[in-house]
């Protein structure tokens, strides 16, 4: 059960694969953004520029989304850097996930559920992906056909649904159909949990958590 407190976690995380471009967001002024890219000084940039192989795609107010290889990321402004793209490599071909913990010990990494964009939050002690129906909502899944089920939490049980994700994709690496649950609750991350951490080796060291492609 995700307490409020989780909502004030910093989204600091780092994704990264082999060859991949590091890239890092300090700031936001108005529709520029301003990116260090492979630790070099900081660069403004606007929409549709590319600089040392990276596009910048779009800015909010604390937020960019970028482009290498057409792949996207959202970086967020103070977050470490993420690596995006692996500069030749298929898509999809990634073995390692590297993550870094947050101020909080939490691994936060960005990714996506069928192609949309999400925020995780690893939980060993989940069973499967847990995904709050709002955010099932926004990257379009159908769920309301899917096996019900007793979730207990807090507040006593509700009834959430069991369904397939097809793909779930963190930097390169791609897992596909993945079992996850829905809950009626509204949850600020969703849950990565062991129907998706159990296909990898897990290696944790201090702050640094590795996952390695098993199947």
């Amino acid at each position: 059960m995700l307490t409020r407190s989780l909502l004030s976690i910093a989204l600091v995380f780092a994704v990264q694969a082999a060859s991949a471009q590091s890239v890092a967001l300090s700031g936001v002024a108005g529709s520029k953004a301003l990116l260090v890219i492979d630790g070099s000084a900081p660069r403004f940039m606007s929409p549709g520029q590319t600089h040392m192989g990276v596009t910048l795609v779009a800015t909010e107010s604390e937020s960019a989304t970028v482009a290498i290889d057409g792949q996207r990321q959202t970086l967020r402004v103070g977050g470490a850097p993420v690596s995006v793209g692996s500069r030749g490599a298929a898509a999809g071909s990634g073995q390692r996930i590297v993550m870094t913990a947050d101020s909080r010990g939490h691994f936060m990494p960005q990714g996506q559920i069928n192609g949309k964009s999400v925020q995780f939050m690893v939980d060993t002690g989940a069973t499967g992906i847990g995904i709050g129906e709002p955010e099932a909502r926004r990257i379009n899944l159908k769920y309301d056909h899917g096996q019900k089920v007793q979730i207990n939490t807090a507040n006593g049980s509700v009834v959430g649904h069991v369904i397939r994700l097809d793909t779930v994709r963190i930097g390169e690496v791609v897992v596909y159909d993945v079992q996850a649950v829905i809950s009626p609750q509204a949850m600020p991350y969703v849950l990565l949990g062991n129907t998706f951490l159990t296909r990898f080796q897990m290696q944790r060291t201090n702050d640094q958590m590795t996952l390695e492609k098993r199947f």
